[in-house]
């Protein structure tokens, strides 16, 4: 058990980010992995030109490493922006005008696995009417995925980074997936586990594992403090991750660590090279 048996991918949103966009790829395969997953990469735009899509397309294809998972557009991420489908006006438009474009991008490279982000509260309007558009908006995106037997995914966020967020607990997120499924019939909603922003709520890792890693589709991890590389922090992310495939998970551990004051692909000293291939 341990490391060593995880299938691990690199968010290319977070590490290499010192690179351009259509370098990290090939600098990801350099340091060894064989996945990789993305927020939205085109953070202004949910609809950019095919010659954009395609040049990542072939930057991910000629790398030789495989798209696990990607990001709806979200808008400004990182930046101030948690999401944008249930934000009303522009950005849930901005939202449903991306479904097709982000499925279609995934799909044509084999990913079939999306994380739908909430977004923040709006001053002057009301939750309520925020969480009917939502829930409109997550049915168009789980339908959108349904043709392609995908997975829709619910991340929980944490309240001290994301303070108007209402998606800042595990139970939380977990109401959001069941509603999403209940409404659609698709069973395709699962939640995103990510370690480091239920840690940052003070949530019982262990106890959210027991919970909750049967309807989990994704993992997501960071130590904390400081969401550095495992082992900069406190959190015993080597027996969490044992839990979780004791508990019946094994899909993707996605790394969303920073780097710190390095280059990305110094962030990897705690995982062996030989560990690093998904297997």
């Amino acid at each position: 058990m341990g490391f060593a048996d995880q299938r691990f991918n690199v968010n290319l949103s977070i590490l290499f980010t010192e690179l351009p966009l259509l370098e990290r790829p090939a600098a990801a395969a350099a340091a060894g992995f064989t996945a990789v997953e993305l927020w939205w990469p085109w953070v202004d735009s949910p609809t950019p030109e095919r010659s954009e899509r395609g040049a990542l397309k072939k930057a991910i294809e000629d790398a030789g490493v495989q798209l696990t998972g990607l990001n709806f557009y979200a808008g400004q991420l990182p930046g101030p922006d948690r999401g944008a489908l249930s934000i009303p006006g522009e950005e849930s438009d901005r939202f449903r005008a991306n479904i097709d474009v982000a499925v279609d991008f995934a799909a044509s490279l084999g990913c079939t696995t999306f994380n739908a982000l909430y977004g923040n509260r709006v001053d002057g309007v009301d939750p309520a009417e925020q969480d009917a558009l939502a829930l409109e908006n997550l049915v168009l995106a789980a339908r959108a995925v349904g043709r392609v037997e995908g997975t829709v995914l619910i991340e929980a966020l944490n309240q001290p980074e994301s303070p108007k967020c209402p998606i800042v607990s595990a139970p939380k997120a977990i109401e959001i997936v069941d509603k999403l499924n209940a409404a659609t019939g698709l069973g395709n909603a699962k939640f995103l586990m990510d370690l480091y922003h239920l840690s940052m709520n003070g949530e019982d890792l262990p106890s959210v594992i027991e919970r909750y890693a049967a309807k989990t589709g994704h993992v997501q991890i960071a130590d904390n403090p400081g969401r550095g590389a495992p082992g900069t922090g406190s959190l015993p992310l080597e027996e969490l991750l044992d839990q979780l495939t004791k508990a019946g998970y094994d899909g993707w551990v996605g790394l969303e660590h920073k780097p710190g004051d390095r280059p990305s692909a110094e962030s990897f000293e705690w995982l062996p090279r030989e560990a690093r291939a998904a297997r």
